[in-house]
């Protein structure tokens, strides 16, 4: 997997791109990354890359012609010429785990980090294909959505987990939050691990961790839970 990432602050990254997982998946070649700077696509010589919005309105927004020039630059640098390019915005479909496994299937993905009030639309309607957002608040910029995004797909490329059968395992795979999890040792702070744990009856265990991430879902994702009934009784 190679993330191309349009940004304002390039010195971000690489970010949690050069620590622990995704960092040993770096040196192995598995997943990498570059970084384009869009002031530095402005014809402005001041290296301004914003203007007042028209029609009036609180703040600035980034001009079009800089982030479509970086595009470009990019273009140059994908090896099939067209990626999908994911522009990080409240205004996007939230990103979710089926989202993250559709990304993980390419083998480029690029992103468009904004800041200040925006973007010119005209540069979105050039070159955005799939607009982001990782929840319902406002930050700064776009560099820590894109961050959030590229972990979450990171972990699903063959070759970076250790263990394949972790990302298969765990929180939304199933639809279900995960289940309660433990180690040694067998007793601390007064609690026990349960039982059912330690017996080596897989099937019980099993459903044990089914019962476990149902109950857990249905006490703290209502919603999650009613959506996984829906598709259960399906």
């Amino acid at each position: 997997m190679k993330y191309y990432v349009m940004t304002l602050f390039p010195e971000m990254f690489p970010g949690i791109l050069n620590t622990s997982i995704l960092g040993r998946a770096g040196e192995k070649g598995i997943i990498d990354w570059e970084t384009f700077n869009i002031r530095d696509f402005t014809l402005d010589k001041h290296k301004r890359v914003d203007d007042y919005p028209y029609g009036g309105g609180a703040g600035m927004l980034m001009q079009a012609e800089p982030v479509c020039r970086c595009y470009e630059a990019v273009r140059e640098k994908l090896a099939r010429k067209s990626a999908r390019v994911i522009f990080m915005t409240p205004q996007g479909r939230v990103f979710d785990q089926t989202m993250a496994r559709q990304f993980a299937e390419e083998e480029e993905l690029v992103f468009l980090c904004g800041h200040y009030e925006g973007i010119d639309e005209r540069a979105l309607e050039e070159i955005v294909t799939d607009p982001v957002s990782i929840g319902d608040y406002v930050l700064t910029g776009g560099e820590v959505p894109a961050m959030v995004v590229m972990d979450a797909v990171s972990r699903l490329v063959p070759g970076v987990l250790n263990n394949e059968d972790s990302s298969q395992n765990e929180s939304f795979s199933e639809g279900l939050l995960e289940h309660p999890q433990y180690t040694r040792p067998e007793e601390i702070l007064g609690k026990r691990v349960p039982e059912v744990l330690l017996s080596g009856h897989h099937a019980n265990i099993e459903k044990w961790r089914l019962e476990q991430s149902v109950e857990r879902t249905k006490k703290f994702r209502p919603d999650l839970y009613e959506k996984w009934q829906r598709n259960f009784s399906n």
